[in-house]
């Protein structure tokens, strides 16, 4: 086997347009690649200062809050409780702490982090969710009082109905939101699930076309529309939508096979 000669295998100097190249690369700046939404890259970059002791401020926070938007909540948690251990530790922190244990399922945790928070309107929707969690109708209430009519507040409010079965109620609001907001498109889903849920499997349907014009391989919205094919068909027309669900996987005996979840059948 030739190996090329275009560059030395050990030593030697980079060719010039190397050169250039190399010297032109820039870092990334900690709020473009937050901004980018792009969380492992931000992730990479604090770990790395931190390091070589050129860590940022809060950057045990910052790390739990992209550890915690990438779903690796057993991350986030261990950054957000080596926080609270600090001195003059932010008391922000206590909110995200608690988000982080409601995310894990560790409910009376969240709840005791969420009640050493400053008062806010993240607090207050963490709570109202704990409090359905707990099945407490007096907080319930006292949290609901709270809300205000924001988009975030109405998010919540709107998934409290759809789990206490108001699926009405949850289509109002996301109705509402979306007049004002039609780049929120996956609330068409939301809303499709609700009318699928009121056994309006034709109006789901057509709610959830206008999701999948712009996001056609959402597996969420295969599976319920796949769903919706079983209720109005029959089991041979949602298995097609279920083919293009998911891929078949191969097994051991290399014959394909597909896994798929209709959980909302």
């Amino acid at each position: 086997m030739m190996l090329s000669r275009a560059k030395p295998a050990v030593g030697g100097d980079l060719p010039q347009a190397d050169k250039r190249k190399k010297k032109g690369r820039k870092i990334p700046k900690l709020e473009e690649l937050l901004s980018q939404r792009d969380f492992t890259g931000a992730i990479t970059l604090l770990e790395f200062k931190r390091h070589v002791g050129e860590q940022e401020e809060d950057t045990n926070l910052w790390i739990g809050y992209c550890a915690f938007h990438l779903g690796d909540y057993k991350r986030a948690l261990e950054e957000y409780e080596n926080a609270t251990k600090e001195e003059n530790c932010n008391p922000e922190v206590w909110v995200n702490l608690a988000c982080t244990y409601f995310f894990l399922g560790m409910y009376k945790q969240a709840e005791a982090a969420g009640f050493k928070a400053p008062k806010s309107r993240l607090q207050n929707r963490l709570l109202f969710h704990l409090a359905h969690k707990f099945n407490d109708e007096k907080k319930l209430m006292n949290f609901h009082q709270n809300l205000q009519d924001i988009t975030e507040d109405q998010l919540s409010l709107a998934s409290i109905h759809y789990m206490r079965s108001h699926y009405q109620e949850a289509i109002d609001i996301y109705k509402r939101i979306l007049l004002d907001n039609r780049e929120y498109l996956a609330l068409n889903v939301y809303v499709a699930l609700c009318y699928y849920k009121l056994d309006y499997y034709d109006v789901s349907q057509e709610v959830l076309a206008v999701y999948l014009q712009q996001i056609p391989d959402s597996t969420i919205a295969l599976n319920l529309k796949a769903c919706n094919h079983f209720r109005l068909y029959n089991g041979k027309a949602a298995e097609s939508v279920v083919l293009l669900a998911a891929p078949p996987d191969e097994d051991p005996e290399g014959f394909p096979v597909v896994t798929v979840n209709l959980s909302p059948c």
